[in-house]
């Protein structure tokens, strides 16, 4: 119980923080999209943050097997605070330009990785197994909840403090969560004195070992790297879609909506936890993800939009969850930091070059070809329209066809679907203390 009440704290204060970056993502965004009017700068600042994490996160997971998971939970909402703080402070004295952005967002990202792996095996010591699912559901209801309150809050706060009041709060935040790990012990696994010798690269090295020990966790992280491909490609171009025939009001109310689904879906996973068999039901939402894909591009309508975001962000928090879960249970305590980041790298490793190409495909090839007399509008435009925004709603049919076709291959693979009855569980029963658990599992250090 006192890991659970120490789980409770730090969730608190993430949550918090949690939502402060909802309000100065939104903020930054529209800020950014307002200042160039291109796609393709906006879609900028997701290829940084999807390269950021990319980069960072393998290297602190190897970080969080060697050293203290509760500093470097410390240094990282130290490190995103003070970000927010340069990029506030040059809001409020108008010196920020649309390039500044980049390189803040890089390092503040980079802050934000640095935690990752570090916070998600510290659940799998504070929470019983059995309660593994419901944790990673309070965690996704918190940003739910940031994802509801804060375009809406900020949309509200934005004529009144600005963008550069917005960025502020999203820093003081920061801070919070800074005072909320400093009233909690935070444990370590026991590691062997070797590892704390190993170098940088012979950790990357190990996880990427691992992982590949056991086939069916990779074919999980790789069927993730494929569908995040199109996931990141989604998320960039709904904000240039919706404005494409719709108001800034419109868009503020879709991100709601989306995140009201997230919320419930998070909420039912709390709740429910899940089947016993959640490598069947994560394929399943999956498929049910790539249909909603295909169904949001057909037609310009706020409407159909909303309900399509609300669906795909309700099934969200369980692929998350049952897949967190699986990981946590089938990774010895003592490596998780170093597998996790290396599973991270490998399932965002897309992330950067979708964001990297889909400004340029939208802005160039797909809309002229839905333009008034393009190379597709007397054809494919006739059922899904013509004008401003239709190339980027026929993209969004391709990928929904696209995400199909990857879990067509997916389930072809018995390794993927077998996964959880051939890999035994690394963490112990929850009738059985971690620290002698860890004794049982000498294997899976090695």
């Amino acid at each position: 119980m006192a890991g659970m009440r120490r789980f409770l704290i730090l969730w608190f204060g993430q949550s918090v923080s949690a939502l402060g970056t909802g309000l100065g993502s939104f903020a930054l965004g529209v800020w950014v999209y307002q200042t160039t009017g291109s796609a393709t700068q906006f879609a900028m600042v997701s290829f940084v943050m999807g390269l950021a994490l990319m980069l960072v996160i393998p290297v602190s997971g190897a970080l969080a097997d060697r050293r203290d998971r509760r500093q470097l939970l410390l240094w990282s909402d130290l490190g995103s605070g003070l970000m927010s703080l340069v990029m506030a402070a040059l809001l409020f004295s108008g010196w920020l330009q649309p390039w500044h952005v980049y390189p803040i967002v890089f390092l503040k990202v980079s802050c934000t990785a640095l935690q990752g792996p570090a916070l998600l095996s510290s659940v799998s010591l504070l929470v019983p197994r059995e309660q593994l699912a419901r944790a990673s559901g309070m965690t996704q209801t918190s940003r739910a909840v940031s994802l509801i309150i804060g375009p809406l809050a900020a949309g509200v706060l934005l004529g009144k403090i600005g963008y550069g009041g917005v960025i502020l709060i999203d820093c003081l935040t920061f801070f919070f969560a800074v005072g909320t790990i400093l009233a909690v012990r935070i444990p370590n696994p026991p590691r062997p004195a070797a590892q704390d010798r190993q170098s940088l690269l012979a950790s990357l090295a190990f996880g990427w070992t691992y992982l590949r020990r056991l086939p069916g966790l990779f074919a999980l992280v790789s069927l993730f790297a494929a569908t995040n491909f199109c996931m990141a490609m989604v998320q960039v171009l709904l904000t240039p879609l919706i404005l494409s025939f719709a108001s800034p009001v419109a868009l503020g109310t879709v991100d709601a909506v989306a995140a009201a689904g997230l919320l419930l879906g998070s909420i039912a996973l709390t709740v429910w936890g899940g089947p016993r068999r959640r490598m069947a039901a994560i394929m399943t939402c999956f498929g049910f993800q790539a249909l909603i894909l295909f169904l949001g591009g057909v037609k310009p309508s706020i409407t159909l939009i909303a309900t399509a975001a609300f669906a795909f962000m309700f099934t969200l928090p369980f692929i998350n969850g049952w897949t967190q879960v699986i990981l946590q249970s089938k990774v010895a305590p003592d490596v998780q930091g170093r597998v996790f980041g290396v599973a991270s790298m490998i399932s965002l490793g897309s992330v950067p070059l979708a964001s990297l190409i889909v400004g340029p495909l939208a802005d160039r090839v797909f809309e002229p070809m839905f333009a008034p007399g393009g190379a597709l509008a007397g054809s494919i435009g006739r059922l899904i329209g013509v004008g401003p925004g239709r190339g980027i709603g026929f993209l969004f049919v391709l990928l929904g066809t696209l995400t199909f076709a990857v879990l067509a291959v997916a389930s072809l693979n018995p390794r993927l679907r077998w996964l959880e009855s051939e890999i035994p569980d690394a963490l112990p029963e929850p009738s059985v203390p971690l620290a002698e658990a860890a004794s049982e599992h000498p294997a899976a250090a090695q």
